[in-house]
């Protein structure tokens, strides 16, 4: 394997993990700041009012879209597993 070959997988590698994390993190991201809002509009200090809608939107963000992290990160390793056959 040469350094081009190894760059160029740990390239699509990084894609691969920044398209599949990129869902959960952007409406954690957006929760987040939407319960900082409430707390400033309303100055409600509690440090674990963020905690449960952002538990909450996690889950509902893996069921939503866990086929398609499952199905994106499966044709990644197919395809990867086809790479190293053909070495």
């Amino acid at each position: 394997m040469d350094s081009d070959t190894a760059m160029h997988l740990l390239s699509e590698t990084l894609l691969t993990a920044a398209k599949v994390c990129a869902p959960i993190l952007l409406t954690t991201l957006v929760v987040g700041v939407m319960i900082s809002i409430l707390q400033v509009v309303t100055q409600i200090q509690e440090m674990t009012l963020t905690f449960i809608p952002k538990l909450v939107v996690v889950v509902a963000m893996f069921l939503v879209t866990g086929a398609w992290m499952m199905a994106v990160v499966v044709e990644f390793s197919k395809r990867l597993f086809g790479l190293i056959a053909g070495m």
